[in-house]
């Protein structure tokens, strides 16, 4: 697909965004400070409730990221950014072709964005099963690539939160979805990665998840 036809396309999509990383309870980042401890390394994942591009729907696809960058993203005051990117084996080509188009940035809108910012050097991708769970609640959420990516969370809860209550945080100034979506807080009880040069297995770290809800070109 030429540049002028992909930037040319409309498309919307709406679903559910989460992570889990190595920073403290809660993620400074979505604070729009430093890192817990001067670098983050973690797991990204979208999964898309309802989605077009164009004529392709994309509702119920997914895509994982791996990624790890040293200091403050939101300042622009950040190094080392690394990433690899998943695409679900389910997707056809033309669905391919659409999450690659959107995730990439190159259709513009938030992921557009917040890629320009983030400006990652790719260390691999790749076509693979992934696995997504989220209650509706939101009381866990999970993702899994089978042998080589596990990221899973509980919702944040302690002595003084209401049963069923969930930590939230509204207007956060480092939304990774962008502007105008709620932060629902958790703590990670699976976050594992043995993928691209990425190697990590740890628990009890952050985690958050926040609906989406993009629209581009514009």
């Amino acid at each position: 697909m030429t540049e002028q036809a992909t930037t040319a396309t409309r498309w919307h999509l709406t679903g559910d965004w989460f992570d889990v990383c190595k920073c403290a309870i809660p993620c400074p980042c979505t604070f729009a400070q430093p890192p817990t401890y001067g670098d983050c390394e973690g797991v990204l994942v979208w999964h898309i409730r309802e989605g077009s591009y164009g004529d392709v729907r994309l509702d119920g696809l997914n895509v994982l990221m791996l990624g790890t960058f040293t200091g403050n993203v939101w300042a622009g005051e950040h190094s080392d950014p690394y990433a690899a990117v998943f695409l679900d084996e389910r997707a056809d080509e033309q669905q391919r072709g659409a999450l690659g188009a959107v995730f990439g940035g190159e259709a513009g809108g938030w992921p557009a964005r917040f890629g320009q910012m983030l400006h990652p050097e790719i260390r691999g991708m790749d076509v693979a099963p992934i696995h997504v769970e989220l209650d509706d609640d939101l009381a866990t959420w999970r993702a899994e690539i089978p042998g080589r990516v596990t990221a899973a969370a509980e919702a944040l809860t302690g002595p003084t939160t209401a049963d069923g209550a969930r930590v939230q945080v509204h207007n956060a100034p480092g939304a990774e979805v962008g502007p105008g979506q709620v932060a629902t807080w958790g703590r990670a009880t699976v976050d594992r990665a043995d993928a691209f040069g990425f190697s990590w297995d740890r628990s009890g770290k952050s985690s958050k998840h926040f609906p989406f809800d993009w629209t581009g070109p514009d």
